[in-house]
C-alpha cells in the first residue's frame, strides 16, 4: 500500500524502515527490481478512500499514527516499475463504487497496453463512510447491495473489454487511408439497474483484454460474487482451518455455475518473520515489536470490524455484538471473532498483540526452513494455493523473502525457477493459467461478452423480472 503505515503500523520510527520514501518514485523502482530479481509473481497494490474513524469515534489517531494515513494513488508508479521488469505483475486494487464503469476500463486497458499484459484488478465494493462523504454521499450503499451493484458494474466492463472489438478491427490500411475498421467497433448499450452506457469503448483490446482479476471477501454475498467473477482470492485468517470452510464454499459456489473450481485461485495473507536460523528471526522480531503502534493497530482493527475497540475492558471476549456499526468489512469480523485452537478468545489484548505486525494474517516466525513448513501446512489444511505475502518493514521484508524463503521454496520444488534468459515474458493470466491463456477462460462469466457471441441485453425493468421480491428472498 503506497502508505507510511500499511498493516504494520508504527515501523516508520524503525531506522531500517523506508515506508516514508514511498512518495518517491524511486521507491516504487528500487522495490519491482528487487521483486523481480526473486521472481515474485505480483505486487500486489492495496488502496483505500477514506481514514479510519471508528476508534473513539474520530480520525485523530488514524492520522496520528500513521495507520494508512496518508495514502498515494497506487496506479501511477505502475508504468515506471513495468519499464525497468518483464515479469513481474502489478494487480492493483479499485473500487466499484466511486467511478462510471467506463472510466475504470480505459485506465486499465492503457495499463495493460503499457505492461504487455501485467496487470491485474482487485475488485473491491466499498464501505467506509468517510470515503463516500468524501465524494458527497452520506452514506455507504447497503452491504449485500454493494455487491449486486458490484456485479452489474464488472459485466458493464466484460461488455468494454470484450465485446465492442473484434479481434482485427485494428488493421491498418495505408492505400485506403484506414487504421482501424469502424465496423468492427461495436458501441456497447447498457440499461440497468445502477448503470447506463452507451459507448464504444475508446482503447483498443489490450493483451489481456480483461484484466486478471482478484477478489477478496468471503461473506455470504462476497463469495457468491468470488465464484461467479473472481479467478483469485484474498482471503485473511489466523488459522487454516478458519479458512478451509469458506475456500471449500467458494468452491463449491464455483462449480454450482459451470466452472472449474480448482481454476479459482486462493491466497492467504501471512507476515513471515525471516532470519536464518530460529534464534535470529526471533531477535528479529522482538526488535520490530520495539516500534510496533499498538493504537494504530486497534485503530486498523476497529475500522475494519465497526467495533471501537477502546470501550471495551482489555480482558473482556469481543463478539460479533460489539459491532455497532453497519458498514464494515464482514470477512475481516468473521476472522477476528472465530476462535480455535491457537487463539481460544479474542479480546482487545489479544488484538493488540495481533494487529500491531501483520495486521490479519499469521506471523510466522523462523529460519527459511521453519517458515516453508508452515507455509506448507496452510496448503495441505486450508486447501490454498500460494500467499499474499505481507511486510512489516520495506525493503527489508521483500530482502528476506526474495534472498531467504524462496530459494528454500525452489529447494523443495514448490516455488518456480527464474525465466531462463530469452524467454518470452508472460501474462499476468498465463501465469497462472500457463501459456497461450491470455484472455479469459471459457468457462468463465466474462466470456459470454466476447465480440463473436456477444448479444445485447434487455433494459432492466424489475416489474417484469420480479428482481425485487427475488433478491429478498
Amino acid at each position: 500500500m503506497s502508505t507510511v503505515g500499511h498493516l504494520s503500523p508504527g515501523q516508520w520510527k524503525n531506522p531500517k524502515d523506508k515506508s516514508a520514501t514511498k512518495r518517491k518514485l524511486e521507491y516504487w523502482i528500487e522495490l519491482a527490481k528487487l521483486l523481480e530479481r526473486g521472481g515474485v509473481n505480483a505486487l500486489f497494490l492495496a488502496d483505500t478512500y477514506g481514514g479510519y474513524d471508528t476508534y473513539e469515534g474520530r480520525l485523530d489517531d488514524c492520522i496520528r499514527r500513521a495507520a494508512q494515513w496518508p495514502i498515494t494513488d497506487p496506479t501511477i508508479p505502475i508504468s515506471a516499475m513495468a519499464a525497468v521488469t518483464k515479469n513481474l505483475t502489478f494487480a492493483i486494487t479499485a473500487s466499484t463504487s466511486f467511478e462510471p464503469p467506463y472510466l475504470l476500463a480505459k485506465r486499465v486497458s492503457t495499463l495493460d497496453h503499457l505492461t504487455d499484459g501485467r496487470i491485474g484488478w482487485n475488485i473491491v465494493t466499498s464501505w467506509k463512510k468517510s470515503a463516500f462523504k468524501a465524494i458527497g454521499l452520506d452514506s455507504p450503499i447497503e452491504h449485500d447491495e454493494r455487491y449486486h451493484q458490484a456485479d452489474e458494474y464488472l459485466r458493464v466492463l466484460y461488455k468494454l473489454w470484450e465485446g465492442s472489438w473484434a479481434d482485427d478491427a485494428l488493421s491498418p490500411d495505408p492505400e485506403n487511408d484506414s487504421y482501424i475498421n469502424p465496423d468492427k467497433v461495436r458501441t456497447i448499450t447498457h440499461d440497468g439497474k445502477y448503470f447506463s452506457l452507451s459507448a464504444k469503448h475508446i482503447v483498443d483490446p489490450s493483451p489481456q483484454r480483461t484484466p486478471f482479476l482478484f477478489q477478496a471477501g468471503t461473506s455470504s454475498a462476497g463469495s457468491i460474487f468470488a465464484a461467479t467473477h473472481a479467478e483469485a482470492i484474498f482471503v485473511s485468517g489466523h488459522s487454516p482451518s478458519v479458512l478451509r470452510p469458506k475456500v471449500d464454499n467458494i468452491r463449491k459456489l464455483a462449480a454450482e455455475q459451470g466452472r472449474d473450481p480448482r481454476s479459482i485461485k486462493v491466497f492467504a495473507t501471512a507476515t513471515p518473520i525471516l532470519g536464518r536460523t530460529d534464534e535470529e528471526a526471533r531477535e528479529k522480531h522482538a526488535e520490530l515489536l520495539k516500534y510496533a503502534s499498538v493504537i494504530g493497530g486497534l485503530v486498523l482493527f476497529s475500522g475494519w470490524t465497526g467495533i471501537d475497540i477502546s470501550k471495551i475492558p482489555l480482558d473482556q471476549e469481543i463478539t460479533e455484538a460489539d459491532s455497532k456499526e453497519a458498514h464494515k468489512v464482514r470477512s475481516v469480523m468473521s476472522a477476528f471473532t472465530t476462535t480455535s485452537k491457537e487463539i481460544p478468545k479474542w479480546t482487545p489484548r489479544v488484538v493488540a498483540q495481533h494487529a500491531s505486525i501483520g495486521g490479519l494474517g499469521p506471523v510466522p516466525v523462523g529460519s527459511p526452513e521453519t517458515v516453508a513448513n508452515e507455509l506448507e501446512r496452510w496448503v495441505k489444511e486450508g486447501d490454498i494455493d500460494g500467499f499474499n505475502i505481507g511486510y512489516v518493514t520495506t525493503p527489508g521484508s521483500f530482502e528476506d523473502l526474495v534472498d531467504l524463503l524462496i530459494p528454500e521454496l525452489r529447494r523443495r520444488g514448490i516455488y518456480p525457477e527464474l525465466p531462463k534468459e530469452g524467454d518470452e515474458p508472460t501474462t499476468a493470466r498465463e501465469k497462472v493459467y500457463g501459456k497461450g491463456q491470455s484472455g479469459l477462460r471459457a468457462d468463465h462469466t466474462g466470456s459470454r461478452y466476447k465480440y463473436d457471441v456477444y448479444e445485447e441485453e434487455a433494459p432492466y425493468a424489475p416489474e417484469s423480472k420480479g428482481e425485487e421480491e427475488v433478491e429478498a428472498k
